[in-house]
């Protein structure tokens, strides 16, 4: 990776970081109160994601029609097109953690600045998640 994908990957970081502040992502009991569809549930965060899914449909149209991104040689998007079971596991999974402590990994990170000790909690829980989840799979990979 040459100097300026590094700082335009700092830009974008940045830029997300901000977002995710800006729009209250980082507050747990945001997140969860948007995720309690059963209960007192806090409709804010899907003008975040109708926002996002905006952005993207409209912004892909355009970007996916060059020849290749500006810092890179080709495009690199996921060649998978089946639903399989890591994929429905992976999911599942994500949306319990998500459900339970209020963040993914992205406002996991970005929460750290606010000095409280959920994040790090989460994302302690996350890493050796994320390990055990690599050793189960390469398990079973290796034993088909």
């Amino acid at each position: 990776m040459n100097l300026k994908q590094l700082g335009m990957a700092l830009l974008a970081g940045v830029l997300f970081g901000l977002g995710l502040g800006l729009s209250q992502m980082v507050d747990r009991d945001r997140v969860l109160g948007f995720l309690d569809v059963a209960g007192t549930w806090d409709p804010t965060l899907l003008f975040v994601l109708g926002g996002a899914v905006g952005v993207t449909i409209i912004s892909f149209r355009f970007v996916l029609r060059l020849s290749h991104p500006l810092l890179s040689p080709s495009f690199y998007l996921p060649t998978a097109q089946q639903v399989d079971l890591p994929l429905i596991l992976g999911a599942t999974l994500f949306g319990v953690g998500w459900g339970i402590g209020g963040y993914c990994p992205g406002p996991g990170i970005v929460a750290l600045v606010l000095g409280i000790w959920n994040p790090l909690l989460f994302l302690g829980a996350f890493i050796v998640g994320s390990l055990m989840g690599k050793a189960v799979l390469g398990q079973l990979q290796g034993k088909t």
